[in-house]
C-alpha cells in the first residue's frame, strides 16, 4: 500500500487494465445489457415532475447549478436576513424566462414561473410593472417560497430528517423491495461535544433500525464525526479512542441483528482506518456476526490491496466499493503541499478501469460480500457479466439518484 499511495498513475494503472479487459463475447453482451439499462433510464426522464424538473434545470446551465447551489444551503440558513442575501444572489444573476414554457410538464413550467417571479423582485437591476407589483409582498414572501420549494427539494435527495422520519418513507410503495444503509448528513466533528452528538445519533440509529431487522436495512458510520482530531498528527489519541467508539457501535448492532458499514474518508486517513477496522474486526465479542464492513474508493491507488487486506481478515467483510467521494479536496491539498503525485486518479477513465478492477478482485474474494455502488450503466453491464449467477452480490444507489 505505501509503495503505491503516491506511485505513478501509469504505472499504477497497467495492471489495473488487464485486470479489467474484457474478452470480445463478453464486451458485446455488456453493451447489449447496458444499452438496454440506457434506454430505460431514458425513457423514465420524461415520467414525473422531478425528472423533468431536473431535466429541465441540468447541471451544465447556469440556472441548474443556481438551484442546487441554493438548495444545498437554504436549509442550514440560521436566519432570514442571511437567506435573503442568499437567495438574491442564486436567483438573481440566472435568466429563468429562457425557461419559461419549456417543459411537458404543467407543474415545472409553474415553477419556472415562479423562479422569474422571485428574480424580479430580488435581482439587482430589476424594474418594471412587476417588480412594482411585487413589492408590496416583499422578500418574506420569496422566502416563504423558496423555503418550500426547498424542502420538497430535500426529499428527493434526503430520506428523513431523522431515522424515524427516514424508515417511514422507506416503507411506502416506492421504496418497496430496497434496503436502506442509512448515514447522518453534514458528518464532521469540529468538537468533543460534536463527536458525542453524532455518537449519540449512531446509538439511537441502531436503536431504531434494530426494531425491525428482517426489513434488512442497516447503518454506516463515518468515524470523522466521532473524533474531533481524527489526523495522522493524532493517531496515538484518536486510533484507541475511535476504536472504543466503533467496537461498541458495533457490538450494538451485533446484538440487534443489523449491519454496519463504515464509510470511507480522505486517503490520509486510511491506513488508520484500517487499523481501527482491524482492531474491531478481531474482536471475540463479534465472533459469528456477518453485518461488519466498510467502504472503499476506487479512485485511491491503493484500492486493490485494501480489498485484498479485507479478504484476509480471517471471517466475512461486506464491502462497498465506490468511485470516490473527495476528488477535488484530494487533488487540491497535494497541490498546495506540492507533493510529487497524487493518492488518487485524476482521470476519469483511470478510476472507471480501476472500479472494475477492483470489483473482479471483490467477485473472486471468498471472504467478501460485495456491494457495488454505482449510477453507470456499463458498470452495472458489467459486473453483472462477470458475476453470472454464481455469486452473490448488491447494487447501490444514492437516494434520490440513479432510480
Amino acid at each position: 500500500m505505501r509503495h503505491l499511495h503516491r506511485a505513478s498513475e501509469p504505472d499504477v494503472l497497467k495492471p489495473l487494465l488487464q485486470r479489467a479487459a474484457l474478452t470480445p463475447d463478453s464486451r458485446e453482451r455488456v453493451m447489449d445489457t447496458a444499452s438496454g439499462l440506457l434506454a430505460d433510464l431514458r425513457a423514465a426522464q420524461s415520467r414525473g415532475w422531478v425528472n423533468q424538473f431536473l431535466q429541465e434545470y441540468r447541471l451544465n446551465s447556469s440556472e441548474g447549478v443556481a438551484l442546487l447551489s441554493l438548495a444545498e444551503a437554504f436549509l442550514r440558513v440560521p436566519d432570514p436576513e442571511t437567506a435573503d442575501l442568499l437567495i438574491s444572489d442564486k436567483l438573481g444573476e440566472a435568466n429563468w424566462r429562457s425557461h419559461a414554457g419549456q417543459s411537458n410538464s404543467r407543474l415545472v413550467n409553474t415553477a419556472t414561473w415562479g423562479l422569474v417571479v422571485g428574480r424580479a423582485l430580488v435581482g439587482e437591476g430589476e424594474a418594471g410593472p412587476l417588480k412594482r407589483l411585487l413589492s408590496r409582498a416583499g422578500e418574506p414572501f420569496v422566502r416563504q417560497a423558496v423555503g418550500a420549494a426547498m424542502k420538497m427539494m430535500g426529499e428527493i435527495f434526503v430520506m428523513g430528517r431523522t431515522i424515524d422520519e427516514a424508515m417511514r418513507r422507506m416503507k411506502k410503495p416506492d421504496n418497496r423491495g430496497f434496503t436502506a444503509s442509512f448515514d447522518m448528513l453534514g458528518e464532521a466533528a469540529r468538537t468533543t461535544a460534536d463527536g458525542e452528538r453524532y455518537f449519540k445519533a449512531y446509538v439511537d440509529a441502531i436503536d431504531a433500525v434494530g426494531r425491525d431487522p428482517s426489513a434488512g436495512h442497516s447503518i454506516s458510520v463515518k468515524l470523522s464525526a466521532l473524533h474531533p482530531r481524527y489526523e495522522v498528527a493524532k493517531w496515538d489519541e484518536c486510533v484507541p479512542a475511535l476504536t472504543e467508539m466503533l467496537e461498541a457501535l458495533a457490538v450494538q448492532a451485533a446484538g440487534k441483528g443489523i449491519a454496519l458499514t463504515v464509510d470511507a474518508e480522505e486517503s490520509e486517513r486510511l491506513d488508520m482506518s484500517l487499523d481501527i477496522i482491524g482492531n474491531v474486526a478481531a474482536l471475540p465479542a463479534l465472533n459469528g456476526w456477518e453485518g461488519f464492513g466498510m467502504a472503499v474508493q476506487a479512485y485511491g491507488k491503493r484500492a486493490r490491496p485494501v480489498v485484498a487486506w479485507a479478504n484476509e481478515l480471517g471471517h466475512v467483510m461486506n464491502v462497498r466499493l465506490v468511485k470516490g467521494a473527495y476528488w477535488d479536496s484530494e487533488i487540491k491539498r497535494t497541490q498546495v503541499e506540492g507533493l510529487e503525485d497524487y493518492p488518487l486518479f485524476t482521470r476519469k477513465a483511470s478510476t472507471d478501469v480501476s472500479y472494475l478492477a477492483v470489483a473482479r478482485d471483490m467477485l473472486d474474494a471468498p471472504n467478501i460480500r460485495p456491494a457495488f455502488a454505482s449510477h453507470n450503466a456499463l458498470t452495472v453491464a458489467t459486473i453483472v457479466e462477470w458475476a453470472g449467477n454464481s455469486r452473490d452480490f448488491e447494487f447501490q444507489r444514492l437516494h434520490g439518484m440513479g432510480d
